[in-house]
Protein backbone atom coordinates (compact mmCIF):
# COMPACT_ATOMS: atom_id res chain seq x y z
CA UNK A 1 0.00 0.00 0.00
CA UNK A 2 1.29 3.45 -0.99
CA UNK A 3 2.18 5.88 1.79
CA UNK A 4 2.13 9.65 0.98
CA UNK A 5 4.09 11.89 3.31
CA UNK A 6 3.99 15.76 3.23
CA UNK A 7 7.36 17.52 3.57
CA UNK A 8 6.91 20.98 5.07
CA UNK A 9 8.90 23.90 3.53
CA UNK A 10 12.02 24.84 5.45
CA UNK A 11 12.57 28.27 3.82
CA UNK A 12 10.46 31.45 3.76
CA UNK A 13 8.01 31.94 0.89
CA UNK A 14 9.25 33.84 -2.13
CA UNK A 15 7.71 37.32 -1.95
CA UNK A 16 6.61 39.15 -5.08
CA UNK A 17 8.88 42.09 -5.82
CA UNK A 18 7.06 45.42 -6.01
CA UNK A 19 7.15 47.52 -9.17
CA UNK A 20 8.36 50.94 -8.05
CA UNK A 21 8.45 54.17 -10.08
CA UNK A 22 9.27 57.78 -9.19
CA UNK A 23 7.98 61.18 -10.26
CA UNK A 24 10.18 64.27 -10.55
CA UNK A 25 9.32 67.81 -11.61
CA UNK A 26 11.06 71.17 -11.72
CA UNK A 27 9.36 74.51 -12.33
CA UNK A 28 10.79 77.43 -14.28
CA UNK A 29 8.84 79.76 -12.01
CA UNK A 30 11.05 78.79 -9.06
CA UNK A 31 14.34 79.00 -10.98
CA UNK A 32 15.04 75.24 -11.11
CA UNK A 33 17.53 74.08 -13.73
CA UNK A 34 17.82 71.02 -15.92
CA UNK A 35 20.64 69.88 -13.68
CA UNK A 36 18.19 69.71 -10.77
CA UNK A 37 15.88 67.46 -12.77
CA UNK A 38 18.68 65.13 -13.89
CA UNK A 39 19.86 64.91 -10.26
CA UNK A 40 16.39 63.83 -9.14
CA UNK A 41 16.17 61.22 -11.90
CA UNK A 42 19.61 59.85 -11.02
CA UNK A 43 18.78 59.74 -7.30
CA UNK A 44 15.53 57.84 -7.72
CA UNK A 45 16.92 55.45 -10.32
CA UNK A 46 19.73 54.47 -7.95
CA UNK A 47 17.42 54.29 -4.91
CA UNK A 48 14.97 51.91 -6.57
CA UNK A 49 17.55 49.67 -8.21
CA UNK A 50 19.49 49.21 -4.98
CA UNK A 51 16.48 47.80 -3.14
CA UNK A 52 16.33 43.99 -3.68
CA UNK A 53 12.58 43.97 -2.94
CA UNK A 54 11.78 46.43 -5.72
CA UNK A 55 11.61 46.24 -9.51
CA UNK A 56 12.59 49.40 -11.35
CA UNK A 57 9.51 50.75 -13.18
CA UNK A 58 11.09 54.00 -14.39
CA UNK A 59 11.27 57.66 -13.44
CA UNK A 60 8.64 59.98 -14.89
CA UNK A 61 9.63 63.66 -15.16
CA UNK A 62 8.18 66.99 -16.30
CA UNK A 63 10.54 69.90 -16.90
CA UNK A 64 9.58 73.56 -16.57
CA UNK A 65 5.87 72.90 -15.94
CA UNK A 66 3.86 74.36 -13.09
CA UNK A 67 2.38 72.06 -10.47
CA UNK A 68 -0.83 74.10 -10.32
CA UNK A 69 -2.59 71.62 -12.61
CA UNK A 70 -2.02 68.08 -13.90
CA UNK A 71 -3.57 68.74 -17.33
CA UNK A 72 -0.35 69.91 -19.04
CA UNK A 73 2.01 67.38 -17.46
CA UNK A 74 2.38 64.66 -20.08
CA UNK A 75 4.75 62.40 -18.11
CA UNK A 76 2.52 62.65 -15.04
CA UNK A 77 -0.53 61.53 -17.04
CA UNK A 78 1.51 58.70 -18.61
CA UNK A 79 2.51 57.54 -15.13
CA UNK A 80 -1.12 57.38 -14.00
CA UNK A 81 -2.03 55.48 -17.16
CA UNK A 82 0.77 52.95 -16.53
CA UNK A 83 -0.44 52.55 -12.93
CA UNK A 84 -3.92 51.74 -14.21
CA UNK A 85 -2.38 49.15 -16.54
CA UNK A 86 -0.76 47.38 -13.59
CA UNK A 87 2.81 48.46 -14.33
CA UNK A 88 3.34 50.29 -11.00
CA UNK A 89 2.79 49.33 -7.34
CA UNK A 90 4.52 52.25 -5.59
CA UNK A 91 5.24 55.85 -6.69
CA UNK A 92 8.02 57.79 -4.97
CA UNK A 93 8.11 61.59 -5.06
CA UNK A 94 10.10 64.28 -3.28
CA UNK A 95 7.21 66.24 -1.76
CA UNK A 96 3.54 67.14 -2.07
CA UNK A 97 4.37 70.34 -3.95
CA UNK A 98 6.36 68.35 -6.54
CA UNK A 99 3.42 65.99 -7.06
CA UNK A 100 0.64 68.64 -7.20
CA UNK A 101 -0.01 72.08 -5.69
CA UNK A 102 -3.72 71.93 -6.39
CA UNK A 103 -5.49 70.26 -3.44
CA UNK A 104 -8.33 68.94 -5.59
CA UNK A 105 -5.98 67.43 -8.19
CA UNK A 106 -3.79 65.90 -5.48
CA UNK A 107 -6.57 64.18 -3.55
CA UNK A 108 -8.39 63.01 -6.69
CA UNK A 109 -5.20 61.47 -8.09
CA UNK A 110 -4.18 59.82 -4.80
CA UNK A 111 -7.68 58.38 -4.30
CA UNK A 112 -7.73 57.15 -7.88
CA UNK A 113 -4.42 55.35 -7.31
CA UNK A 114 -5.62 54.05 -3.95
CA UNK A 115 -8.52 52.21 -5.60
CA UNK A 116 -5.91 50.50 -7.80
CA UNK A 117 -3.84 49.53 -4.78
CA UNK A 118 -1.01 51.86 -5.82
CA UNK A 119 0.74 53.70 -3.00
CA UNK A 120 2.28 57.18 -3.25
CA UNK A 121 5.15 57.96 -0.86
CA UNK A 122 6.06 61.60 -0.17
CA UNK A 123 9.61 61.67 1.18
CA UNK A 124 9.77 65.16 2.63
CA UNK A 125 6.51 64.85 4.60
CA UNK A 126 7.05 61.11 5.30
CA UNK A 127 3.48 60.28 4.19
CA UNK A 128 2.34 56.98 2.68
CA UNK A 129 -1.02 57.33 0.96
CA UNK A 130 -2.26 53.82 1.88
CA UNK A 131 -1.90 54.38 5.62
CA UNK A 132 -4.87 55.31 7.79
CA UNK A 133 -3.92 58.95 8.43
CA UNK A 134 -2.27 59.46 5.03
CA UNK A 135 -5.20 61.22 3.31
CA UNK A 136 -5.87 63.53 6.27
CA UNK A 137 -2.27 64.69 6.32
CA UNK A 138 -2.28 65.08 2.54
CA UNK A 139 -5.35 67.34 2.53
CA UNK A 140 -3.86 69.56 5.25
CA UNK A 141 -0.42 69.88 3.69
CA UNK A 142 -1.77 70.25 0.15
CA UNK A 143 -3.84 73.21 1.31
CA UNK A 144 -0.63 74.89 2.47
CA UNK A 145 0.99 74.16 -0.90
CA UNK A 146 -1.99 75.67 -2.72
CA UNK A 147 -1.92 78.74 -0.49
CA UNK A 148 1.76 79.15 -1.33
CA UNK A 149 1.11 79.34 -5.05
CA UNK A 150 -1.73 81.83 -4.45
CA UNK A 151 0.66 84.00 -2.43
CA UNK A 152 3.32 83.78 -5.13
CA UNK A 153 0.74 84.83 -7.73
CA UNK A 154 -0.23 87.88 -5.68
CA UNK A 155 3.41 88.95 -5.39
CA UNK A 156 4.01 88.49 -9.12
CA UNK A 157 0.88 90.49 -9.99
CA UNK A 158 2.05 93.31 -7.72
CA UNK A 159 5.43 93.50 -9.47
CA UNK A 160 3.78 93.41 -12.91
CA UNK A 161 1.38 96.21 -11.96
CA UNK A 162 4.34 98.28 -10.81
CA UNK A 163 5.98 97.86 -14.23
CA UNK A 164 2.75 98.81 -16.00
CA UNK A 165 2.50 102.06 -14.02
CA UNK A 166 5.99 102.92 -15.23
CA UNK A 167 4.95 102.22 -18.85
CA UNK A 168 7.08 99.06 -19.08
CA UNK A 169 5.73 95.87 -20.73
CA UNK A 170 5.73 92.61 -18.78
CA UNK A 171 6.77 90.63 -21.85
CA UNK A 172 8.06 91.54 -25.30
CA UNK A 173 6.08 89.65 -27.91
CA UNK A 174 6.73 90.25 -31.60
CA UNK A 175 3.77 90.80 -33.90
CA UNK A 176 3.18 91.20 -37.61
CA UNK A 177 4.79 94.46 -38.74
CA UNK A 178 6.99 94.90 -35.65
CA UNK A 179 9.96 93.24 -33.95
CA UNK A 180 11.47 93.96 -30.55
CA UNK A 181 15.10 95.06 -30.54
CA UNK A 182 16.09 95.55 -26.93
CA UNK A 183 13.55 97.96 -25.45
CA UNK A 184 12.41 99.34 -28.82
CA UNK A 185 9.63 98.15 -31.12
CA UNK A 186 11.02 98.39 -34.68
CA UNK A 187 8.93 98.49 -37.88
CA UNK A 188 9.41 95.73 -40.48
CA UNK A 189 8.94 97.68 -43.78
CA UNK A 190 7.61 94.89 -46.02
CA UNK A 191 5.12 93.75 -43.37
CA UNK A 192 4.12 97.34 -42.59
CA UNK A 193 2.95 97.77 -46.21
CA UNK A 194 0.61 94.78 -45.80
CA UNK A 195 -0.76 96.24 -42.55
CA UNK A 196 -1.54 99.55 -44.29
CA UNK A 197 -3.25 97.64 -47.11
CA UNK A 198 -5.43 95.73 -44.60
CA UNK A 199 -6.63 98.96 -42.95
CA UNK A 200 -7.23 100.61 -46.35
CA UNK A 201 -9.29 97.63 -47.54
CA UNK A 202 -11.42 97.78 -44.42
CA UNK A 203 -12.27 101.43 -45.05
CA UNK A 204 -12.96 100.60 -48.73
CA UNK A 205 -15.64 98.07 -47.69
CA UNK A 206 -13.55 94.96 -48.45
CA UNK A 207 -14.24 92.18 -45.95
CA UNK A 208 -11.54 90.51 -43.85
CA UNK A 209 -12.11 87.20 -45.67
CA UNK A 210 -11.73 88.89 -49.06
CA UNK A 211 -8.53 90.64 -47.94
CA UNK A 212 -7.12 87.34 -46.64
CA UNK A 213 -7.93 85.67 -49.96
CA UNK A 214 -6.22 88.43 -51.94
CA UNK A 215 -3.09 88.21 -49.78
CA UNK A 216 -2.98 84.42 -50.11
CA UNK A 217 -3.29 84.62 -53.90
CA UNK A 218 -0.23 86.90 -53.92
CA UNK A 219 1.71 84.48 -51.71
CA UNK A 220 1.86 86.80 -48.69
CA UNK A 221 2.47 84.83 -45.50
CA UNK A 222 1.13 85.54 -42.03
CA UNK A 223 3.29 86.12 -38.95
CA UNK A 224 3.69 82.37 -38.31
CA UNK A 225 4.40 81.60 -41.95
CA UNK A 226 0.99 80.22 -42.89
CA UNK A 227 -1.78 81.61 -45.07
CA UNK A 228 -3.67 84.71 -44.01
CA UNK A 229 -7.13 83.95 -42.61
CA UNK A 230 -10.05 86.25 -41.91
CA UNK A 231 -9.41 85.94 -38.17
CA UNK A 232 -5.76 87.05 -38.51
CA UNK A 233 -6.82 90.07 -40.60
CA UNK A 234 -9.41 91.04 -37.98
CA UNK A 235 -6.86 90.71 -35.17
CA UNK A 236 -4.66 93.26 -36.97
CA UNK A 237 -7.61 95.64 -37.40
CA UNK A 238 -8.33 95.43 -33.65
CA UNK A 239 -4.73 95.99 -32.51
CA UNK A 240 -4.03 99.61 -31.52
CA UNK A 241 -0.27 98.92 -31.46
CA UNK A 242 -0.21 99.93 -35.14
CA UNK A 243 -1.04 103.58 -34.33
CA UNK A 244 2.05 103.93 -32.11
CA UNK A 245 0.31 103.14 -28.82
CA UNK A 246 1.43 100.38 -26.48
CA UNK A 247 -1.45 99.02 -24.43
CA UNK A 248 -0.46 97.17 -21.28
CA UNK A 249 -2.51 94.49 -19.49
CA UNK A 250 -4.70 93.50 -22.43
CA UNK A 251 -5.10 90.13 -20.68
CA UNK A 252 -4.98 88.82 -17.13
CA UNK A 253 -4.56 85.42 -15.47
CA UNK A 254 -7.92 84.16 -14.20
CA UNK A 255 -6.61 81.43 -11.92
CA UNK A 256 -2.95 81.01 -10.90
CA UNK A 257 -3.51 77.26 -10.56
CA UNK A 258 -4.75 76.67 -14.11
CA UNK A 259 -2.72 79.57 -15.62
CA UNK A 260 -5.67 80.36 -17.90
CA UNK A 261 -5.80 83.93 -19.16
CA UNK A 262 -8.71 86.10 -20.27
CA UNK A 263 -8.97 89.29 -22.31
CA UNK A 264 -9.22 92.33 -20.05
CA UNK A 265 -12.62 93.92 -20.67
CA UNK A 266 -12.55 96.27 -17.71
CA UNK A 267 -11.95 93.80 -14.87
CA UNK A 268 -8.49 95.32 -14.27
CA UNK A 269 -6.91 98.69 -15.12
CA UNK A 270 -5.29 99.00 -18.53
CA UNK A 271 -2.41 101.35 -19.34
CA UNK A 272 -1.89 103.21 -22.63
CA UNK A 273 1.61 104.42 -23.51
CA UNK A 274 1.10 106.91 -26.34
CA UNK A 275 3.86 107.69 -28.87
CA UNK A 276 5.75 104.64 -27.62
CA UNK A 277 7.05 103.59 -31.04
CA UNK A 278 6.87 104.47 -34.73
CA UNK A 279 3.29 104.09 -36.00
CA UNK A 280 2.45 102.12 -39.15
CA UNK A 281 -0.94 103.82 -39.62
CA UNK A 282 -1.98 107.33 -38.68
CA UNK A 283 -4.20 108.05 -35.70
CA UNK A 284 -6.81 109.43 -38.12
CA UNK A 285 -6.93 106.09 -39.97
CA UNK A 286 -7.27 104.23 -36.67
CA UNK A 287 -10.19 106.41 -35.49
CA UNK A 288 -11.87 106.05 -38.89
CA UNK A 289 -11.69 102.26 -38.55
CA UNK A 290 -13.06 102.41 -35.00
CA UNK A 291 -16.05 104.46 -36.21
CA UNK A 292 -16.59 102.11 -39.14
CA UNK A 293 -16.52 99.10 -36.81
CA UNK A 294 -19.11 100.70 -34.52
CA UNK A 295 -21.36 101.45 -37.49
CA UNK A 296 -21.15 97.87 -38.75
CA UNK A 297 -21.95 96.46 -35.32
CA UNK A 298 -25.02 98.69 -35.12
CA UNK A 299 -26.24 97.61 -38.56
CA UNK A 300 -25.60 93.92 -37.97
CA UNK A 301 -25.39 91.49 -40.91
CA UNK A 302 -26.53 94.12 -43.42
CA UNK A 303 -23.18 95.90 -43.02
CA UNK A 304 -21.24 92.89 -44.31
CA UNK A 305 -20.92 93.30 -48.06
CA UNK A 306 -19.66 89.74 -48.45
CA UNK A 307 -23.08 88.42 -47.37
CA UNK A 308 -26.10 88.15 -49.65
CA UNK A 309 -28.42 90.37 -47.61
CA UNK A 310 -31.89 91.76 -48.33
CA UNK A 311 -34.18 94.26 -46.66
CA UNK A 312 -35.46 91.43 -44.42
CA UNK A 313 -32.00 90.63 -43.02
CA UNK A 314 -31.86 91.14 -39.21
CA UNK A 315 -35.47 92.40 -39.16
CA UNK A 316 -37.37 89.10 -38.75
CA UNK A 317 -37.41 88.05 -35.09
CA UNK A 318 -38.53 84.70 -33.68
CA UNK A 319 -41.39 85.05 -31.20
CA UNK A 320 -40.33 81.84 -29.43
CA UNK A 321 -36.60 82.29 -28.79
CA UNK A 322 -35.89 85.88 -29.89
CA UNK A 323 -33.25 84.91 -32.49
CA UNK A 324 -33.16 86.44 -35.97
CA UNK A 325 -34.40 84.58 -39.02
CA UNK A 326 -31.87 83.99 -41.75
CA UNK A 327 -32.22 83.34 -45.44
CA UNK A 328 -31.73 80.02 -47.22
CA UNK A 329 -32.11 79.03 -50.84
CA UNK A 330 -32.90 75.71 -52.47
CA UNK A 331 -33.37 74.50 -56.03
CA UNK A 332 -36.89 73.73 -57.18
CA UNK A 333 -38.67 73.07 -60.48
CA UNK A 334 -39.63 76.75 -60.72
CA UNK A 335 -36.01 77.80 -60.01
CA UNK A 336 -34.28 78.97 -56.84
CA UNK A 337 -36.65 79.36 -53.89
CA UNK A 338 -35.68 81.63 -51.00
CA UNK A 339 -37.12 81.03 -47.53
CA UNK A 340 -36.55 82.31 -44.00
CA UNK A 341 -36.08 80.21 -40.90
CA UNK A 342 -35.14 80.78 -37.24
CA UNK A 343 -31.36 80.57 -36.80
CA UNK A 344 -31.78 78.65 -33.52
CA UNK A 345 -33.91 75.99 -35.22
CA UNK A 346 -31.47 75.74 -38.13
CA UNK A 347 -28.45 75.36 -35.87
CA UNK A 348 -29.84 73.15 -33.07
CA UNK A 349 -32.94 71.53 -34.53
CA UNK A 350 -36.69 71.65 -33.99
CA UNK A 351 -36.31 70.44 -30.39
CA UNK A 352 -34.84 73.86 -29.46
CA UNK A 353 -37.33 76.06 -31.33
CA UNK A 354 -40.68 75.37 -33.00
CA UNK A 355 -40.65 78.39 -35.34
CA UNK A 356 -42.20 77.95 -38.78
CA UNK A 357 -40.40 78.39 -42.08
CA UNK A 358 -41.62 81.28 -44.25
CA UNK A 359 -41.23 81.40 -48.00
CA UNK A 360 -39.89 84.71 -49.26
CA UNK A 361 -42.48 85.19 -52.07
CA UNK A 362 -45.26 84.86 -49.50
CA UNK A 363 -43.43 87.19 -47.11
CA UNK A 364 -43.05 89.84 -49.80
CA UNK A 365 -46.73 89.59 -50.71
CA UNK A 366 -47.81 89.94 -47.05
CA UNK A 367 -45.44 92.89 -46.53
CA UNK A 368 -46.84 94.62 -49.64
CA UNK A 369 -50.35 94.20 -48.21
CA UNK A 370 -49.27 95.67 -44.87
CA UNK A 371 -47.63 98.63 -46.62
CA UNK A 372 -50.75 99.10 -48.81
CA UNK A 373 -48.78 98.90 -52.04
CA UNK A 374 -49.51 96.76 -55.08
CA UNK A 375 -45.98 95.45 -55.62
CA UNK A 376 -43.43 94.93 -52.85
CA UNK A 377 -40.75 97.61 -52.67
CA UNK A 378 -37.61 97.16 -50.56
CA UNK A 379 -37.09 100.87 -49.96
CA UNK A 380 -40.64 101.27 -48.65
CA UNK A 381 -40.08 98.34 -46.32
CA UNK A 382 -36.79 99.79 -44.99
CA UNK A 383 -38.31 103.22 -44.47
CA UNK A 384 -41.43 102.07 -42.60
CA UNK A 385 -40.91 98.68 -40.92
CA UNK A 386 -38.77 98.33 -37.77
CA UNK A 387 -39.04 94.52 -37.49
CA UNK A 388 -41.36 91.53 -37.88
CA UNK A 389 -42.11 89.16 -35.02
CA UNK A 390 -43.02 85.62 -36.09
CA UNK A 391 -45.01 83.38 -33.74
CA UNK A 392 -46.28 80.19 -35.37
CA UNK A 393 -48.24 81.40 -38.45
CA UNK A 394 -48.81 84.90 -37.06
CA UNK A 395 -46.65 87.77 -38.33
CA UNK A 396 -46.62 91.02 -36.37
CA UNK A 397 -45.26 93.98 -38.35
CA UNK A 398 -43.91 96.72 -36.08
CA UNK A 399 -43.65 100.10 -37.81
CA UNK A 400 -41.00 102.67 -36.97
CA UNK A 401 -43.75 105.01 -35.75
CA UNK A 402 -44.89 102.38 -33.21
CA UNK A 403 -47.94 101.13 -35.14
CA UNK A 404 -48.47 97.37 -35.44
CA UNK A 405 -50.16 95.22 -38.08
CA UNK A 406 -50.86 91.48 -37.69
CA UNK A 407 -51.17 89.08 -40.61
CA UNK A 408 -51.49 85.29 -40.88
CA UNK A 409 -49.07 83.33 -43.01
CA UNK A 410 -50.76 80.65 -45.13
CA UNK A 411 -48.67 77.58 -45.89
CA UNK A 412 -48.55 76.85 -49.65
CA UNK A 413 -50.03 73.55 -50.79
CA UNK A 414 -47.82 70.50 -50.76
CA UNK A 415 -45.80 69.65 -53.83
CA UNK A 416 -47.87 66.57 -54.61
CA UNK A 417 -51.07 68.56 -55.06
CA UNK A 418 -49.67 71.08 -57.55
CA UNK A 419 -46.83 69.33 -59.40
CA UNK A 420 -47.44 67.73 -62.76
CA UNK A 421 -45.78 64.49 -63.86
CA UNK A 422 -43.46 66.53 -66.06
CA UNK A 423 -42.37 68.68 -63.09
CA UNK A 424 -41.77 65.62 -60.92
CA UNK A 425 -39.62 64.03 -63.63
CA UNK A 426 -37.65 67.25 -63.98
CA UNK A 427 -37.02 67.44 -60.22
CA UNK A 428 -35.81 63.82 -60.16
CA UNK A 429 -33.41 64.67 -62.97
CA UNK A 430 -32.11 67.72 -61.06
CA UNK A 431 -31.55 65.70 -57.90
CA UNK A 432 -29.81 62.94 -59.82
CA UNK A 433 -27.55 65.54 -61.43
CA UNK A 434 -26.55 67.52 -58.34
CA UNK A 435 -26.58 64.88 -55.56
CA UNK A 436 -23.49 62.80 -54.96
CA UNK A 437 -23.65 59.31 -53.44
CA UNK A 438 -22.38 60.75 -50.17
CA UNK A 439 -25.16 63.35 -50.15
CA UNK A 440 -27.80 60.72 -50.87
CA UNK A 441 -26.55 58.53 -48.01
CA UNK A 442 -26.49 61.51 -45.63
CA UNK A 443 -30.03 62.52 -46.68
CA UNK A 444 -31.25 58.97 -46.07
CA UNK A 445 -29.76 58.92 -42.55
CA UNK A 446 -31.26 62.30 -41.70
CA UNK A 447 -34.66 61.27 -43.05
CA UNK A 448 -34.68 58.14 -40.88
CA UNK A 449 -33.59 60.15 -37.84
CA UNK A 450 -36.36 62.71 -38.39
CA UNK A 451 -38.91 59.89 -38.81
CA UNK A 452 -37.85 58.36 -35.46
CA UNK A 453 -38.01 61.75 -33.74
CA UNK A 454 -41.49 62.35 -35.18
CA UNK A 455 -42.70 58.92 -34.02
CA UNK A 456 -41.29 59.54 -30.53
CA UNK A 457 -42.94 62.97 -30.39
CA UNK A 458 -46.31 61.55 -31.53
CA UNK A 459 -46.09 58.80 -28.90
CA UNK A 460 -45.28 61.30 -26.14
CA UNK A 461 -48.12 63.57 -27.26
CA UNK A 462 -50.52 60.61 -27.18
CA UNK A 463 -49.41 59.69 -23.65
CA UNK A 464 -49.82 63.28 -22.50
CA UNK A 465 -53.32 63.46 -23.89
CA UNK A 466 -54.24 60.14 -22.25
CA UNK A 467 -52.98 61.41 -18.90
CA UNK A 468 -55.00 64.62 -19.26
CA UNK A 469 -58.16 62.60 -19.80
Amino acid sequence: MKVIQRIEPTQAKITQRLKVAAYARVSVDKGRTKHSLSAQISYYSKLIQQNPEWVYAGVYSDNGISGGSTSSRLSFKQMIQDAENGKIDIILTKSISRFARNTVDLLETVRRLKTLGVEVRFEKENIHSLTGDGELMLSILASFAQEEIQSMSTNIKWSIQKRYKQGLPNSKQNLYGYRWQGDELIVVPEEAEIVREIFANYLNKISAEKTAKLLTERGVKSFKGGEFKGASVRSILLNNTYNGTLQLQKEFVVDPLTKKSKRNKGEFPSYLVENHHEPIISMATWHACVEERARRLAEGATSNWSLNTTCFTSTIKCGYCGASFHRKRRKTVQGRLSYWNCSTKTKYGASHCEARTIREPSLRAIAADVLSIELFDEESYKNEIEYIEVLSYELTFVFKNGRKAIRTYTVPKKKGTIWTDEQKARMRAIQKEIWTDEQKAKHSILAKQKWKERKTHDKESHNDSSNDQ
